[in-house]
């Protein structure tokens, strides 16, 4: 029996699985939280940055280890 027969079949995941989309995802709430935190105009997005910020992070963390 030859290693090919061995190998499992490759499936596509779906979006929310794979890692090149979530991460760009990431870092984009991470980006949405820093500008929210130093825009000087409404205070509901200030009080709101630093959980976007966190989640962003942990987000990242999170899917930074998902397989290629």
């Amino acid at each position: 029996m030859t290693d090919r027969a061995l190998e499992r079949p490759r499936t596509r995941r779906p979006f929310f699985l794979r890692r090149g989309p979530m991460e760009m995802l990431a870092v984009a709430m991470i980006g949405i939280g820093f500008l929210m935190l130093f825009q000087p105009f409404a205070m509901v997005l200030y009080t709101y940055s630093f959980v976007t910020l966190l989640a962003g992070t942990a987000m990242f963390t999170v899917v930074s280890k998902f397989p290629e």
